[in-house]
């Protein structure tokens, strides 16, 4: 009786060890993939496990979207629309950064990726962009008080600049 608990009780750790090795590579994996969005997720979940499902109810969801690469001609064309977008700051700063940011919603509309809420473009973008997700949230923050007395030109220089990062 007593090897029979033995053997059990063995049985029982390294299933644990394993389920704990386990936990640890995804977490792992989450936090390469996610870059710095995988600490904001924990923060705004309270939880690793609640993060740790959300960021994989993302990687799902985006393996359901077709992401297509811009053929060259099309990237070609957003590079001559970035021109003119730049050229525009200098008369107008305030419309030029809106311009940016539908310029740069336009771009992730024509490579797949939904569009309608800013949210599920944060959550979609997060899964392959992670490294300059940050970036589009500090410009499309700007974008968002632009025209009125609480953006300085500095700042909306800033938000083109993220606008243009590139991770």
């Amino acid at each position: 009786m007593s090897t029979i608990v033995i053997i059990v009780a063995v049985v029982v750790v390294l299933a644990l060890v394993a389920l704990a090795l386990w936990t640890m590579a995804r977490r792992r994996h989450l936090r390469e993939r996610f870059g710095p969005e995988y600490e904001r997720t924990v923060e705004a979940k309270h939880s690793r496990g609640a993060a740790a499902r959300d960021l994989r109810a993302r990687e799902e969801r985006h393996e359901t979207l077709e992401i297509r690469p811009l053929p060259s001609t099309v990237r070609d064309r957003y590079a001559r629309d970035w021109t003119s977008v730049q050229e525009h700051f200098v008369d107008s700063p305030d419309q030029a950064v809106g311009e940016a940011d539908r310029l740069v919603t336009t771009l992730m509309s024509e490579r797949g990726y939904p569009t309608d809420s800013y949210e599920q473009q944060k959550r979609d973008l997060s899964v392959e962009h992670s490294r300059t997700l940050e970036h589009y949230r500090i410009a499309h923050e700007i974008n968002a008080r632009a025209g009125g007395r609480d953006t300085s030109t500095e700042e909306l220089r800033s938000a083109m600049i993220h606008y243009r990062a590139r991770g």
